[in-house]
């Protein structure tokens, strides 16, 4: 593989380990126990920062993957980033409980999948 390529498969790599931890730590954790805990939310906004950052190196290096996966929301992601980055103290836990619960695993299927497909 070479080290573009290789440097491509850990940008996707990074993504599904972030994603992995968010489903790990909300694993046994509803949405009133979420909004409730401080140190599990600011967990998970720093993993949402990784992806974020992440999809933006992807979208920044590798333009030409990007668009050919244009059903892999990196652009949105890097947008929740600088929500999540920017907006200090006025993050919407709701919304961002509804994310992690509702878009973060077809985010996981989309990246398995595309990493599936790296020799």
């Amino acid at each position: 593989m070479s080290k573009d390529k290789q440097r491509l498969f850990y940008y996707l790599h990074h993504i599904l380990e972030a994603i992995t931890r968010i489903q790990r730590y909300i694993e046994d954790t509803d949405e009133v126990t979420f909004l409730e805990n401080e140190l599990l939310q600011d967990a998970v906004i720093r993993n949402l920062e990784i992806i974020g950052e992440t999809s933006h190196n992807i979208n920044k290096h590798y333009p030409d993957y990007a668009e050919q996966h244009a059903s892999v929301p990196f652009a949105v992601a890097y947008e929740m980033r600088n929500a999540l980055t920017h907006g200090y103290f006025k993050v919407d836990l709701e919304i961002l409980w509804k994310t992690i619960e509702l878009d973060l695993p077809g985010l996981k299927v989309m990246i398995e999948s595309l990493l599936q497909k790296f020799d």
